[in-house]
């Protein structure tokens, strides 16, 4: 699983973000996360993030493994997921930094931590 996610990150890599992009000319989130799942693991997930998170088995951050997504509430009526990789690390689209691998113990991630979903 790890060494998939790894190579879609290699594939991707600074592809700009996009919201409801879902080409390398840019792409959002819950896009990233249906592209990867579909592409790398053969598993059609829904596109958006509200529904992403409705789907699979709730999980504690503590028994996080490669695959599992994590969620963020990032504003009001806005949310945000991406994928778990390992140590700490999770893969996803992000608005600055476009896709990318970032820290949830970083203060943003870690203050804006909603739940954890398994497939």
């Amino acid at each position: 699983m790890r060494k998939a996610l790894y190579s879609h990150y290699n594939e991707w890599q600074g592809v700009r973000y996009q919201y409801g992009g879902l080409s390398r000319q840019g792409i959002d989130c819950s896009g990233f996360v249906h592209l990867t799942f579909k592409s790398k693991l053969g598993v059609n997930l829904p596109r958006t993030t509200w529904m992403q998170a409705k789907i699979g088995q709730e999980i504690r951050k503590n028994d996080l493994r490669a695959g599992d997504l994590v969620f963020f509430r990032t504003g009001k009526a806005s949310n945000h997921v991406g994928i778990y990789l390992e140590k700490n690390k999770f893969l996803h689209a992000s608005q600055k930094k476009g896709v990318t691998i970032s820290r949830l113990d970083h203060v943003y991630w870690k203050s804006n931590y909603w739940k954890s979903i398994r497939i």
